[in-house]
């Protein structure tokens, strides 16, 4: 697998799966599963497109679940041949929609996956539309666990804070 900075990944072809991934917990493995799965059954390189730090750290100074050593790990070993990992920063909350859109252009993603609340650009102005102009887009459901809660970063921090730590780590499924 191979880790590169925003913004230095050009490829001929690719799939890719855009979010924050902290934790890269359930719902995280099982959506860059299907990239993975989709990646080879198109024969092209599988591509996350990250943040680091996550936008909700930022934003909020919450609790990192993974550092980006932890999550490029994790996500290396669901198989996935390339990482980009965005420096999440003022200099980033900038950036217009277009600056991003051009990101992944450089590397020709035949289809992306993000979840259905996926935003980007300064001030969040960019979604799903915005990305459907230009790509191919899937959209990944919320995943639930047993008990019929969606398994979120948000949700394991509340957990791992309420002292749920066996709960939090079925949910990390690490």
């Amino acid at each position: 697998m191979k880790v590169h900075q925003g913004g230095s990944l050009f490829l001929p072809s690719s799939i890719t799966a855009i979010g924050a991934f902290d934790g890269v917990h359930l719902g995280h493995q099982m959506l860059i599963e299907r990239l993975v799965e989709r990646s080879k059954k198109l024969g092209v390189p599988s591509v996350v497109y990250t943040f680091d730090p996550p936008p909700r750290i930022y934003f909020n100074d919450v609790k990192q679940l993974t550092l980006i050593e932890e999550k490029v790990k994790r996500i290396h070993a669901l198989g996935v041949v390339h990482v980009v990992v965005a420096q999440f920063n003022k200099d980033y909350l900038n950036r217009s929609v277009q600056q991003f859109i051009n990101d992944l252009l450089a590397f020709h993603p035949i289809e992306i996956i993000v979840g259905s609340d996926f935003r980007f650009g300064k001030n969040r102005s960019g979604g799903i539309e915005e990305l459907k102009q230009y790509f191919q887009v899937y959209l990944m459901d919320s995943i639930c666990c047993a008990k019929g809660n969606v398994i979120s970063s948000t949700r394991i921090r509340e957990l791992l804070l309420s002292g749920k730590k066996k709960e939090a780590e079925i949910l990390l499924n690490w």
